[in-house]
């Protein structure tokens, strides 16, 4: 006898078997009970699921011949059970919308569907990946599935539920499945090695459970893999060496070089992730959600649902997303995205995603205007702003160095404001070097203007380029008009 796989094998056989989708089985099984069973269903979900399991079971409960009448528990016995299981029952059709896309096809489905079944209770159509079919097929299937006779079910499966028309939706009942939790899959590869009688460490289960991505079939495939190189102990040595690390492991190893400011490590791990097998897109992908991920945990706080992440993986999360602030992680996702979307076309894909991780580990050399300014209206100083201590206060803004900023109603130029004692609205802000200037010697109403004059950045910009010396030309006027001020902006000066 042929080898049996496991995915085979272990296939939910009752509602109660089903992992991760108890409330859909709930939902299913009551509506059994209560005699309010649809007459077309639309599974959707990602692949391994148990979308079609799911319908099978359905198809069995509906059919069983040990009762009756529809029963919740179905026998797996009864010729009509044992027929469904291995998809060969003669009123339980399954189709694969892949192969069979055409009106031509769902006609014959039509026509087939107004003979009652052979034994059965119901005519069952199973129609795999249903957003398949084309337009045509779509349309010749409407009034079918809308008002079909008494003794047919319409099960409809697919991975891609918005290819589905709206007017297909709306004549079924919809199911969601979701992805299926790390720790439930464990718990499952857990009872199917000690039903093999094999020992395998709780480190490899939990491993295949992560690798396999919310997918059971994923994971029993993996363990089947596993299996194949060593059939008595797995263990984590073996595991290491047939299969790649998670991809949450690798990105969690770049983005912590990248919080450490460590350039070489970051390249480093990114290396090692890519050496795994993995593309340069598919892994800047894999950056972008888990990076997304510390982002909901620092700003939604550590017990927030919108992360779904294992018990013994969540505490390093926590940890590792208090590395960086909102802002950042904003940043970098915006950043990671458009990596992923240039090496897609790019030639040099390697030399751009290690540019990126690069930038990103000197992130902390950057600043935003906005923290710059409001230093400066606290009375900073472009050495303050760049000295060490001030670190903590930068944020990724995607601005070199000291950006200018135009002053207009901001702190910044309040604050100057009060230093001069007059406006300014067209200066701009911007950290140079001073230099020396030769001042009158005056003390008067002159003298004020001189030192509002000398330190307006603009004017700064002007002499430092030109490497010139600010004189003063102007008359004196003071011997005519004494100390009366010269302008109404030096007469407002004065008041304040």
């Amino acid at each position: 006898m042929s080898y049996r796989v496991l995915a085979r094998a272990y296939r939910s056989q009752t509602f109660d078997e089903v992992v991760g989708q108890e409330a859909i089985a709930t939902t299913l099984k009551n509506a059994i009970k209560s005699g309010r069973v649809h007459h077309g269903y639309l599974f959707t979900g990602t692949r391994g699921v148990g979308k079609t399991s799911m319908a099978r079971i359905l198809a069995k409960a509906l059919n069983c011949l040990s009762a009756d009448a529809p029963i919740v528990t179905p026998c797996g016995t009864c010729e009509s059970c044992r027929s469904v299981a291995e998809g060969e029952d003669v009123d339980v059709v399954e189709i694969d919308a892949a192969s069979n896309t055409g009106v031509d096809n769902i006609r014959e489905l039509r026509a087939n569907a107004a003979y009652r079944p052979a034994r059965a209770r119901f005519k069952v159509y199973i129609v795999d990946e249903v957003h398949m079919l084309s337009t045509g097929a779509f349309n010749a299937l409407l009034k079918t599935l809308e008002e079909p006779p008494t003794h047919v079910k319409f099960i409809l499966a697919t991975t891609d539920p918005q290819k589905v028309p709206a007017t297909i939706q709306s004549r079924c009942q919809r199911f969601d499945f979701r992805a299926i939790g790390a720790s439930d899959i464990t718990k499952h590869l857990q009872k199917i090695v000690s039903a093999e009688d094999i020992t395998a460490d709780e480190s490899v289960l939990r491993r295949v459970a992560r690798l396999a991505n919310g997918s059971m079939r994923d994971a029993l495939s993996l363990l089947d893999k596993l299996l194949s190189y060593e059939s008595k102990h797995l263990t984590a040595e073996i595991a290491a060496e047939i299969m790649p690390p998670p991809h949450d492991e690798l990105a969690s190893a770049v983005v912590e070089a990248v919080g450490r400011q460590d350039a070489a490590a970051a390249l480093r791990a990114l290396d090692d992730a890519l050496q795994s097998g993995r593309t340069i897109e598919r892994f800047c992908g894999h950056l972008i959600e888990h990076v997304r991920t510390l982002m909901l945990l620092r700003v939604c706080g550590e017990d927030t649902d919108l992360v779904d992440a294992t018990e013994q993986v969540r505490p390093n999360l926590i940890a590792q997303s208090l590395g960086f602030d909102a802002p950042t992680y904003v940043y970098m996702i915006t950043m990671l995205e458009e990596l992923r979307r240039n090496v897609k076309f790019s030639g040099a894909a390697r030399a751009l995603i290690d540019a990126a991780v690069v930038r990103l580990a000197m992130s902390q050399q950057f600043s935003d205007i906005g923290s710059i300014i409001e230093q400066l209206g606290d009375g900073g100083t472009a050495s303050a702003i760049g000295t060490p201590g001030e670190a903590a206060k930068k944020k990724v803004a995607g601005e070199v160095g000291l950006a200018a900023s135009p002053l207009g109603d901001s702190g910044t130029h309040e604050g100057r404001r009060g230093e001069s004692g007059a406006e300014n609205p067209d200066a701009e802000t911007k950290t140079t070097p001073r230099r020396a200037v030769s001042s009158p010697s005056s003390t008067s109403v002159g003298s004020k203007t001189w030192k509002r004059v000398a330190c307006d950045p603009l004017v700064e910009r002007v002499r430092s380029a030109v490497d010139g010396t600010l004189h003063d030309i102007r008359p004196d006027k003071s011997s005519d008009d004494g100390d009366r001020p010269s302008s109404e902006s030096e007469e407002l000066a004065e008041r304040e």
